[in-house]
């Protein structure tokens, strides 16, 4: 189940209000060593701020804007912010998988940062997909 989500370029993340309603946001997610699957954002981001409310999360596959593909099936799993050398993990397998164009978001948020308009600390969601 990891294998074939994680070879998705987009997937749908769903995360959950305080109030049970989701929220999709397309993601790019790759594979860990462990099984497991993350992504990296920033910890201010609402997503992070909904998973640590709430640890259950869906993906799909979908494409860049989120439109979930026609004839696919969710996966659930229970996801965990992460900082520090996690992080690290987590963007190497994401540069593994996405190249160039991690080099290019990572050159973008960089002149954002030469602007005023900086992220907050990076983090990671890793998550452990039900069986």
């Amino acid at each position: 189940m990891a294998t074939e989500i994680s070879a998705e370029k987009y997937v749908s993340l769903r995360s959950f209000k305080k109030d049970g309603s989701a929220v999709a946001t397309p993601v790019w997610i790759a594979p860990l060593s462990d099984g497991r699957v993350g992504f990296t954002t920033d910890a201010g981001s609402w997503k992070v701020k909904r998973i640590n409310a709430n640890a259950s999360v869906t993906l799909q596959p979908c494409n860049m804007k989120g439109d979930v593909a026609d004839g696919t099936e969710e996966v659930g799993g229970q996801a965990e912010v992460v900082h520090g050398a996690e992080v690290d993990d987590v963007k190497a397998a994401i540069k593994a998988k996405y190249g160039f164009q991690v080099t290019l978001i990572e050159g973008l948020s960089k002149l954002k940062s030469l602007v005023g308009k900086a992220s907050s600390s990076p983090s990671a969601v890793i998550i452990t997909l039900d069986e």
